[in-house]
């Protein structure tokens, strides 16, 4: 009944309960056997016939599973076609949404033999945080049934039960391997200490998914103590994905002694998904010692996507030796991604007073409007004078208000302030723009931090 309704629910409740990154790992976890299969396309026509005399209360649960990128629980609008139906949907900390009777329901639901009631209860409970729902769990996880165990399992890290860390830690050596699996994902939500040495030595497992939810589970420990084995899994792990998990720990953990070995990866493992979320390690450790192996991987890799990130990890380390290298890239690389995101991280290294690399002037001539705005936002970093006839050229041309708003920024950082073209758009027909004329017309200090259009290429596993 209002199947496919119950599943849109099901994606609604596991973006707000555990988050984006984490219902990630949820979904991956949750569904072993279906963890490497293509994504269904969306069933408009089935999901249309199913909301049809759909109870209203699913119908507002699906709608905030829809929401457009908007401010959440689907009141981006003042008057929306379910705004009467009042569904409460908070999950603040220590609130209590459903009596005991209602748990109790739910928990019955955990057993039941439709998959889609079983997903829905453990995501309702799953924003529980009283003692009952919990202790409940933890016995479940010691039933003969497996798939109660696994469901269990994977409600504990919902809840981030502490009281069941023992209980996941015995439970990481369950001869089913989805619960191990989700043992592991839910003490990495736990964040328990006491979990780490038997995490690690799950890095042995025979199974592909126990290794990845463990390697993911000890980067979220807050430790560095287990970088070695971390380092050892990059290397040795014969899964791409293991090894890309372990690339991510590392990089989350901080672990700068493992700059060395993440720098070799980014430069010889066969899988870009390996190699991206090296550079993204080097990056969020903000590491000097990786800059040659970023450059080079900027300049030769064959993947749009470990350039990129290649790109943006240079400018987290503001290593202006690798301003050259960011400029030819920004000039010449194939991907319009790259191109922007090469000149986002020149602004970023050389902020306040460098000089403009050609390669970031010719970005101003950018067939893509990202790309023209990260240029224009470097340049007003830079404030490079020298840059004043390349910025003046582009405005003159420029039809994109937001670039020319950075534009306007560029030519007075660098100082343009006086420039006949800044009175001229004081007639401009958008007021942004009249606005940022306005501001410039004022004073060098007269702008805040906009435009920061900073790229978050930032992969997770």
């Amino acid at each position: 009944m209002h199947r496919a309704m119950v599943v849109v629910v099901a994606a609604s409740l596991a973006s707000t309960v555990v988050g984006a990154a984490d219902w990630h790992a949820a979904s991956r976890l949750n569904v072993v056997s279906a963890r490497h299969a293509a994504p269904t396309p969306l069933d408009v026509g089935a999901l249309l016939d199913a909301a049809q005399g759909a109870p209203r209360s699913i119908c507002a649960l699906a709608a905030h599973a829809i929401n457009n990128g908007g401010w959440g629980r689907w009141s981006d609008a003042p008057a929306t076609p379910l705004a009467p139906v009042a569904v409460e949907y908070d999950r603040d900390e220590g609130t209590r949404r459903f009596s005991a009777a209602d748990e109790d329901r739910l928990l019955g639901g955990l057993a039941a033999g439709d998959a889609c009631v079983r997903e829905l209860s453990v995501r309702l409970l799953g924003g529980e945080r009283g003692d009952r729902v919990a202790s409940a769990l933890i016995t479940r996880l010691a039933s003969s049934d497996a798939s109660l165990r696994q469901i269990a399992a994977f409600g504990l890290g919902l809840v981030q039960a502490q009281a069941a860390v023992d209980q996941l830690v015995g439970a990481l050596h369950d001869a089913t391997t989805a619960v191990r699996a989700n043992a592991a994902w839910a003490l990495g939500r736990i964040e328990n200490g006491r979990a780490l040495k038997p995490l690690v030595q799950l890095f042995s497992d025979g199974d592909t998914t126990v290794r990845e939810s463990a390697v993911a589970a000890v980067g979220r420990l807050d430790s560095t103590s287990a970088s070695a084995a971390l380092m050892r899994i990059l290397q040795q792990d014969a899964s791409p994905a293991v090894r890309r998990d372990a690339a991510w720990a590392l990089g989350n953990l901080e672990a700068h002694d493992a700059a060395t070995v993440l720098a070799s990866t980014l430069g010889h493992d066969s899988d870009p998904r390996v190699r991206e979320m090296s550079a993204w390690a080097l990056g969020n450790m903000e590491s000097k010692s990786g800059t040659s192996a970023l450059t080079t991987a900027l300049a030769r890799d064959d993947d749009d996507k470990v350039r990129e990130v290649a790109a943006w990890a240079l400018g987290q380390t503001e290593d202006r030796s690798a301003i050259d290298a960011l400029g030819r890239a920004a000039a010449s690389d194939r991907s319009v991604r790259v191109r922007g995101t090469a000149a986002w991280a020149i602004g970023q290294i050389d902020d306040d007073g460098g000089t403009a690399p050609t390669g970031l002037l010719h970005v101003l001539k950018d067939p893509d409007d990202d790309a023209r705005l990260k240029a224009a936002w470097a340049l007003g970093q830079l404030g490079d004078s020298a840059a004043l006839p390349a910025i003046r050229d582009a405005l003159n041309v420029e039809k994109n208000n937001d670039v020319r708003r950075a534009l306007i920024r560029a030519l007075v950082k660098s100082g343009g302030r006086s420039e006949r073209a800044l009175t001229d758009l004081l007639t401009s027909g958008d007021a942004s723009v009249r606005e940022a004329a306005v501001r410039g017309l004022a004073g060098h200090d007269a702008f805040g931090p906009w435009p920061w259009p900073e790229p978050r290429p930032r992969p997770f596993p």
